[in-house]
């Protein structure tokens, strides 16, 4: 079993076995002891009040003088015990009989009266002897001819010290083995309590790159377990779909960039094979700028579908008023529009909840596609409006109709109708793969149609909750 100092949840655990078992007994204990102390402090109080009420009995109906100088062993006898002392005599005189074996010293205890019936509070706990706690009452009787005697009984309590001694003893103890063995006990059940986590480590330490895919297993797991198993599968979900989009754009890159690149390394290798005049060098150069213009727009592009966080996007969601919105883009674009002699006309109604700029970026993306591949002399129409459910943004472009077969492949990354276009600077394949990258982000839906030389690319972005 392997414990990591302080800050092992096996020895933490154990340690609060061994506190609770051992306050909790040792507690027990202490009221079981002050239980028991009350009893036998009660049992000795009744032994000295039982004996000074024989004393008065027997000392009132005799002869006081005559029983005490012929029978003094009456009174040794009647202690029982080396650790009792017994006085009687006058007040203020020396006393007639003194029964000390023990050599107390003999205490100052007041008599109560004669006519007074003896109690238990009658009874006087005096200061220890030697940490030995020391009782003595006294009472008057009265003797005849020697009027009004004292007699006073005192005991030191070493039996009952020693009794009290020897279970506060037991009590700590057995709550001392008691808290080593529930210790003991704890480490085991929590070592094996913690065997299902330690497999999950185990699994969870397989998982790499290779295996993203692998999920823990949560059958069999304790239902405590069950929350952190969810959440780790979720992470793993969250950086399996991210390690794939980046290593798709790792491979998008490196499939992409091998065009631009290639024709800029093969136009300068033939442009430095033989002197060349400056227009021609102006023309490669322009050439090489066009080129590499695609490239920036590209890494651009493809660094923005790899950054885009998911939860970043969802908490900065807006309510945005639609038809701002869509006049907004509708300016934007006019002026690219007039230079192709095309127009735009914007209409919405309803709140949009989005991310402002994500929103902006689709359309953006949207409406250039629609001036990019429209009819000259058309109209581009962007609207939207709203529903119970959410909010719906048209944009609509005249031009030649898209064959049905490549409408569900024109939000892939890269994918062109017209191949002619490839090489395109205006064009790099990823305006509508950034359009469903964003409404994949909102939990939103994206479609277009294309007929009779119409066609159509609808959004919509779910309601707020």
């Amino acid at each position: 079993m392997k414990i990591a100092g302080s800050y092992s949840l096996t020895l933490r655990l154990a340690l609060v076995f061994a506190v609770l078992a051992f306050v909790s007994l040792a507690g027990l204990g202490v009221a079981l002891y002050q239980e028991l102390e009350e009893q036998l402090t009660r049992r000795d109080d009744i032994q000295l009040v039982s004996r000074i009420d024989q004393l008065r009995t027997i000392l009132n109906d005799s002869n006081t003088l005559e029983l005490i100088k012929n029978k003094p062993a009456l009174f040794q006898n009647m202690l029982g015990t080396r650790e009792a002392l017994l006085t009687i005599g006058a007040p203020g005189q020396p006393p007639l009989l003194v029964v000390n074996p023990g050599n107390l010293a003999l205490p100052s205890v007041p008599a109560v009266p004669v006519e007074h019936v003896m109690a238990l509070n009658d009874v006087q706990h005096l200061p220890s002897i030697n940490g030995v706690p020391f009782s003595a009452v006294a009472a008057s009787i009265d003797s005849g001819d020697l009027g009004n005697l004292q007699v006073l009984i005192g005991k030191l309590m070493s039996e009952r010290t020693a009794m009290l001694a020897n279970y506060r003893l037991s009590v700590y103890g057995l709550a001392s083995l008691a808290a080593i063995v529930l210790a003991l006990v704890g480490c085991l059940l929590v070592y094996r309590g913690l065997l299902p986590l330690r497999r999950l480590a185990k699994h969870a330490h397989g998982i790499g790159v290779g295996n993203l895919n692998e999920r823990l297993a949560s059958a069999g797991a304790p239902r405590e377990l069950q929350p952190m198993i969810e959440a780790f599968n979720a992470m793993l979900d969250r950086l399996a779909r991210g390690f794939a989009q980046l290593s798709q754009v790792s491979t998008d890159m490196a499939h992409e960039l091998r065009t631009p690149i290639n024709n800029l390394l093969g136009e300068t290798q033939v442009a430095l094979q033989q002197p060349r005049s400056i227009d021609a060098y102006q023309q490669l150069l322009a050439s090489n700028v066009e080129e590499l213009e695609r490239l920036t727009r590209m890494l651009d592009n493809m660094l923005f579908l790899a950054r885009t966080d998911p939860a970043s996007a969802l908490s900065q969601r807006q309510e945005l008023d639609a038809a701002d919105e869509m006049q907004r883009i509708a300016d934007y674009f006019e002026g690219l529009a007039a230079d192709v002699g095309m127009c735009i006309e914007a209409r919405g109604r309803g709140v949009i909840w989005a991310e402002p700029m994500l929103l902006r970026r689709a359309l953006a993306n949207l409406c250039a596609n629609a001036i990019k591949y429209g009819a000259a002399d058309s109209t581009v129409q962007v609207e939207a409006f709203a529903e119970a459910d959410g909010s719906y943004l048209r944009v609509r472009n005249q031009g030649a109709t898209i064959p049905a077969e490549h409408l569900s492949r024109l939000f892939e990354r890269f994918y062109r109708v017209d191949q002619s276009r490839e090489r395109s600077a205006q064009s790099n394949g990823l305006g509508l793969s950034i359009v469903a990258t964003i409404m994949q982000l909102h939990h939103g839906r994206y479609r277009v149609s294309s007929d009779n030389g119409q066609t159509c690319f609808e959004l919509f972005f779910p309601a707020r909750n």
